[in-house]
């Protein structure tokens, strides 16, 4: 039985070379760019160049693919875009030093669910994290169905698409940033550990979890308590717990 696709919003892609080539340079927010695969002239070239300046993620695909978005013409581009602005870690990280705020980040590996991510953001703004950092490939696509889970969460907290996670884990460590991975392989529970100082969690897809290399990264890997059968927590669940232990530990230190 083949999975049935849902239908797609068509006022969140655009498609054609030049129409999306002016686009970006318009400023618009784009989520990602598919281009079927082996397309070459001078607008591809362009477009490849822009892609890279701005860091949208752009994926070679078979023509079928880009058919089962739009059979209008195409010109095997098509961009999907974003319905939030993303931000500079740099600059948030340095705002929020500069203010004499304790940075409160989440890290999201490979969570690609839009309802998953919208619930996350719901409650990450809620707890009061200052940004979520995502991979600016193999996440979810934000848009509006994402904004709608997360109640208009996303139009207040920032999102920041970064090249290299493992890349970011070092620089946010470097920066004083600790960073704690939350998976259930490992006996070190949430509520034993000092979350009060800058931090930033990790979370990792249902699938498998947080992935090794980043696990290896973090200052810590920690747990949350499950005493039922089923060995895992949906993920924004297991977001929402840990997000309110940090708070829980900062509002008892106030």
């Amino acid at each position: 039985m083949f999975e049935k696709r849902p239908p797609i919003d068509k006022s969140e892609y655009i498609f054609g070379l030049r129409p999306i080539v002016e686009a970006i340079l318009a400023g618009r927010e784009i989520d990602k760019i598919l281009v079927q695969k082996e397309l070459k002239n001078d607008v591809i070239k362009e477009l490849y160049t822009l892609a890279t300046d701005h860091k949208i993620p752009l994926v070679k695909v078979p023509l079928e693919k880009l058919n089962r978005v739009t059979r209008k013409n195409h010109q095997g581009v098509i961009a999907f875009l974003s319905s939030v602005m993303y931000a500079s870690l740099d600059n948030i990280l340095n705002e929020l030093f500069s203010s004499g705020k304790t940075p409160l980040f989440l890290i999201l590996d490979r969570i690609t669910d839009v309802r998953n991510f919208g619930a996350i953001a719901r409650t990450a703004e809620c707890c009061g994290a200052h940004a979520i950092i995502l991979p600016s490939r193999g996440g979810a696509q934000i848009n509006g169905d994402a904004v709608k889970t997360s109640a208009g969460a996303l139009n207040y907290i920032p999102i920041c698409r970064e090249e290299n996670l493992k890349n970011t884990i070092t620089y946010l460590q470097d920066s004083g940033v600790q960073v704690v991975a939350c998976s259930e392989k490992t006996d070190l529970p949430f509520y034993s550990f000092d979350l009060k100082g800058p931090l930033a969690i990790v979370l990792g897809s249902e699938e498998d979890g947080v992935s090794p290399e980043y696990i290896k990264k973090a200052n810590a890997t920690l747990k949350l308590p499950i005493l039922g059968k089923i060995e895992s927590l949906n993920v924004s669940v297991a977001a929402g717990m840990a997000l309110y232990e940090v708070v829980r530990q900062r509002t008892l230190a106030s």
